[in-house]
């Protein structure tokens, strides 16, 4: 890969045809899609976390609830990301609701994804009467799994590329053109999987953020919101709306993920002017003080 990449730099631009890249696994009577398996793999490794996250001290549910979320969930993101797509991308699916079904033709939206998975959280939540904000922080911590999964398998699909570029990286995608063009599925791979999943395994691992309610759902909101406007200023519009990019000087996915930027920061913000749970007063801890002095032997 970086033989060809330097060589592209110097010579011809890197043909993504060159890569031997395949959509699946032929198996002879089918073919099995990485994009499915790429959902697959983020939602099974993100049920094992969870599971493994629960057993540290302060964890606001138990393991059937875990077992809950992830059936839920996973409902939450076929059909919420099938119906967003229809609603904010390609309205037309609505005309023949069959074709809602046929989820092996491609498109899902991840606004509408996140919306199927909220209703799947508030759901278990309010059944299992745990507290939302915590379920949401501790979903939120392995959602960038599938997102870095996802991207990977757009990108061997060489599907959802980006604009023209004349970046030393850049390719030509078949279907595309003949023109190199940013392999902004990997841009996205990069910010809303990796460094989110780095991000966010720090901060639960290795400080109290999981004692701040709405602190690591925050984190991921914005961030989430920050890397997608930021790789949509090299993602191709989808066709039936480059008109209202060009209308609005933004496109579809930027306006969806301003209202996520300015409410993760929200949470965010909202955690940190709190106390963490467990902590006691600076007056309290002084009459406990008090308390332990008066009760101990001279």
């Amino acid at each position: 890969m970086l033989s060809l990449l330097a060589e592209a730099a110097q010579h011809a631009p890197l043909q993504w045809e060159d890569l031997g890249l395949r959509p699946g696994i032929d198996l002879g009577f089918f073919t099995l899609r990485y994009y499915s398996l790429a959902y697959l793999a983020g939602i099974l490794l993100g049920y094992w976390h969870l599971s493994r996250m629960i057993k540290a001290p302060g964890a606001p549910m138990a393991q059937r609830h875990v077992d809950d979320l992830f059936f839920y969930c996973t409902l939450g993101i076929i059909i919420g990301g099938r119906l967003g797509y229809a609603t904010f991308y390609q309205p037309s699916l609505w005309a023949n609701p069959a074709d809602l079904l046929k989820l092996w033709q491609g498109g899902m939206s991840f606004h509408g994804g996140l919306i199927g998975v909220l209703l799947a959280m508030l759901w278990v939540s309010w059944r299992g009467g745990l507290p939302f904000l915590r379920v949401a922080d501790y979903v939120a911590v392995n959602v960038p799994f599938g997102m870095l999964f996802g991207r990977i398998a757009n990108f061997i699909n060489g599907e959802l590329w980006g604009r023209t570029g004349d970046v030393p990286w850049a390719m030509v995608f078949p279907g595309a053109g003949p023109l190199p063009r940013h392999p902004s599925q990997l841009y996205e791979a990069a910010l809303e999987g990796a460094l989110l999943i780095v991000v966010l395994l720090f901060l639960f691992w290795k400080t109290r953020a999981r004692w701040r309610p709405g602190l690591l759902v925050g984190v991921f909101t914005a961030g989430i919101g920050l890397g997608r406007f930021s790789v949509e200023f090299f993602r191709e519009p989808d066709v039936q709306l480059a008109a209202f990019a060009a209308r609005t000087g933004l496109s579809m996915g930027q306006w969806l993920t301003i209202p996520l930027i300015l409410l993760g920061l929200a949470l965010v913000a909202r955690a940190l002017m709190r106390p963490p749970l467990g902590s006691v007063p600076a007056a309290g801890r002084q009459g406990e003080d008090a308390s332990r002095d008066s009760s101990e032997p001279a």
